[in-house]
C-alpha cells in the first residue's frame, strides 16, 4: 500500500510555497538535530525520562480511572479528523490533556500526578491517554513533521509482548510497563495490539532538539500550527466532547451518604 501522510500537496500558489518550506526545514531538521536521526532514540539522551519513569505507577492509576469510562471515550478520529485515514472505527481512544500546547484544563484536572510527571519534559507540545482496544491495528503511516519527536510510557500492557508491538522503518520494540519508548513520527510506523486487552501508553509530542537555525524555525513552526484549520478544527471538536461529557458528569447525582 502507498504510505502517505495525512495532508495531500495544496494547489494554491501560498500552499505550495508552504509545503515547499516545511520540506526545506525537515531537511535541516535532520542534518542539524542534537539528537541524531534514527528510528528510535537512545532514553539516555533525555535525562528527564527517569523522573517520567519514577512517576509512571501514579500515572497508571490515572489511566485506569479514565479506562473505566472509556465506552464515554471519543474515538481519535472524532477529535482530530485527518487520523481518519489510518482508522475509521472507535477502537482507537483518547484522553487528551494537551494538543498543540492547547490546554484541556478539565481533564488536566482529573489527573494531577500526570501533571506533575509532565511538568518535567521540556518543549511539551502534545499529551493523551492513547488506548488501543483488542484486536485494533494501525496501519503504516508517517506523521506530518519531524519537528517533534514521540514518546510513548507504557502503562498498561497486555501479553504476549509478540502479540502487542509497534515498528518504525525496519525497528520492531515492544512496550513494557513504567517504560519509555522515543520515536520518530515522521518515519513510516505501523501499530498491532494483537492481543485481548486494551493497550494503554500516555502519548507525548514534544520538540526536538536542534542546533541553530533549525531550532529556531521548529520552534515557530511547532507554535504556527495551533493556528492552522486542522487543529482549530480539533480544537472545537475536543471543547464538544468536553461539554458533553462533564455536562452527563456535572448531572450524575451525588453518592448517597449514610
Amino acid at each position: 500500500m502507498d504510505i502517505e501522510r495525512p495532508f495531500n500537496q495544496p494547489e494554491s500558489l501560498s500552499g505550495k510555497l508552504v509545503f515547499a518550506f516545511i520540506g526545506w526545514l525537515e531537511s535541516r531538521i535532520k542534518r542539524d538535530s542534537r539528537v541524531g536521526a534514527t528510528p528510535f532514540f537512545d532514553n539516555a539522551l533525555f535525562p528527564w525520562t527517569a523522573e517520567l519513569r519514577a512517576d509512571w505507577a501514579a500515572v497508571r492509576a490515572e489511566a485506569e480511572a479514565v479506562l473505566a469510562l472509556r465506552d464515554r471515550l471519543p474515538a481519535f478520529q472524532d477529535i482530530s479528523r485527518e487520523v481518519g485515514y489510518i482508522s475509521r472505527d472507535d477502537q482507537w481512544k483518547t484522553f487528551m490533556l494537551m494538543g498543540y500546547g492547547i490546554r484541556s484544563e478539565r481533564n488536566l484536572a482529573r489527573c494531577p500526578a500526570t501533571v506533575r510527571a509532565m511538568s518535567e519534559i521540556p518543549g511539551l507540545r502534545t499529551a493523551f491517554f492513547s488506548i488501543l482496544e483488542p484486536g485494533k491495528r494501525l496501519p503504516p503511516h508517517r506523521g506530518p513533521y519531524n519537528g517533534v519527536l514521540r514518546l510513548h510510557l507504557g502503562l498498561i500492557v497486555p501479553e504476549p509482548a509478540e502479540r502487542c508491538w509497534i515498528r518504525v522503518e525496519n525497528e520492531r520494540r515492544h512496550w513494557n510497563e513504567g517504560e519509555v519508548l522515543i520515536f520518530d513520527d515522521a518515519l513510516e510506523h505501523e501499530v498491532h495490539n494483537d492481543t485481548d486487552r486494551p493497550r494503554v501508553v500516555l502519548f507525548v509530542d514534544f520538540l526536538r532538539p536542534c542546533s541553530g537555525l533549525a531550532g529556531w524555525l521548529n520552534r515557530f513552526v511547532v507554535f504556527a500550527a495551533r493556528f492552522s484549520p486542522l487543529v482549530r478544527s480539533a480544537r472545537r471538536n475536543q471543547a464538544r466532547w468536553e461539554r458533553d461529557f462533564y455536562a452527563r458528569a456535572d448531572a450524575a447525582p451525588s453518592p448517597r451518604r449514610e
